[in-house]
């Protein structure tokens, strides 16, 4: 049931984030939202992150890690529903609590699998996140053909998300049962420490983090809108980013278990980079429909591969459950930051120059700015 419980946090991180990019046309006719206010739509949710992250693990230890996850999945359901509001308050306002609920099951997940799977902690990163990438991509995918295929609308097409959130909370309140209302060794291990703030390594896996959550975000929020740009469909490029992310599944699932294995994973940040690079050059070179399938299937499995690659560090790169609570909310915190500029400064650098050059440009460059600081954080040391 803890493993459940594990996996149905994960099928909730991402689709009330991954459903909007397909959808965030619709949204902005019917509310009526300028290019750079969807892009702050799709950024507010990370802009919590960095605020909530730090905060996450004080929580936990107070409410223990079974109460807070409660809390965490009661404010994502409330988000989720008032977001369905078409009126612009209630639709920032449901972003903003969703973004709390998900900020805490991000911070929470790799410190929870550290202390109870110490040994299969590679393992067990494996089949949550690739929970996570699975059911991101169903709803990037069934966004579009909900909302126009059965007439749900934008609204309903966001509602549906509520369903699983109410599973994982039936889940934990079962788990609930099991928890002890006094401090566990784990809750005990999370206060936090300014000296996590100090390390040079904990900044190099926290920009890794940063700036691979601003690829992923950018490209969940605006991919539909580039490919629509080179002549495809609303629909079929929803189905695209779906792909990408269903592409990215085999990788999410094996670069976990194989940094696990390796004492250095600067090859394996090499080659994720690498892949980025390619693909988003593609998509600014590429004038056909092979290439751009080409394109989106490299960046599919950069994404799919550096994400839990970044939450794999958490545990690689520390010797226990406090250290990487501590480094999981600091990472998570000021990547976030960066990750929160993304949406945001590529929908104003295409209102400036009405074109995608100029942002898959800036996609390159970030590309190679992970390159670096995978190279610099794949390597075999720990945090002290």
């Amino acid at each position: 049931m803890l493993i459940a419980g594990i996996v149905l946090i994960a099928f909730n991180l991402r689709p009330a984030i991954t459903s909007l990019g397909p959808l965030v046309g619709m949204i902005q006719k019917d509310v009526g939202l300028a290019h750079w206010s969807a892009g702050l739509l799709m950024s507010l949710p990370l802009v919590v992150f960095a605020v909530m992250s730090p905060l996450v693990p004080k929580i936990a230890r107070r409410l223990t890690n079974e109460r807070t996850l409660l809390l965490g999945l009661t404010s994502l359901f409330v988000g989720i529903i008032i977001r369905s509001i078409p009126v612009t308050f209630f639709l920032f306002a449901g972003t903003l609590l969703a973004g709390l609920g998900i900020a805490i099951g991000n911070v929470l997940l790799p410190a929870v699998v550290k202390d109870k799977f110490p040994e299969r902690f590679g393992l067990m990163t494996s089949v949550y996140s690739t929970s996570m990438g699975l059911i991101a991509s169903l709803a990037s995918g069934i966004s579009v053909p909900m909302a126009e295929g059965l007439n749900f609308g934008w609204k309903g097409a966001q509602i549906v998300w509520a369903i699983p959130v109410i599973v994982a909370i039936a889940v934990w309140v079962y788990l609930l049962k099991f928890s002890s209302t006094k401090d566990t060794n784990y809750n005990k291990a999370v206060a936090g420490s300014s000296r996590m703030w100090r390390s040079p390594l904990a900044w190099q896996i926290a920009m890794f983090m940063g700036f691979q959550s601003f690829l992923f975000y950018v490209t969940v929020s605006w991919l539909p809108e580039i490919l629509h740009s080179h002549g495809i469909s609303l629909g079929t490029a929803g189905w695209l980013l779906s792909f990408t992310q269903l592409v990215g599944l085999p990788a999410s699932f094996f670069i976990p278990v194989l940094a696990a294995r390796s004492q250095s994973q600067v090859g394996i940040a090499s080659l994720l980079s690498l892949s980025s690079i390619l693909g988003y050059s593609g998509l600014l070179f590429g004038d056909s429909y092979p290439i751009l399938i080409i394109s989106i299937i490299l960046i599919g499995i950069a994404l799919g591969g550096i994400f839990p690659l970044s939450l794999s560090f958490m545990g690689l790169r520390t010797h226990n459950a406090r250290q990487a609570a501590e480094l999981s909310g600091m990472a998570q915190s000021s990547g976030y930051i960066l990750a929160a500029v993304g949406p945001l400064f590529i929908g104003y650098l295409f209102d400036q120059f009405s074109s995608w050059t100029i942002p898959l440009i800036t996609l390159i460059v970030i590309s190679f700015i992970i390159l670096m600081f995978g190279m610099l954080a794949g390597r075999n040391r720990y945090i002290e």
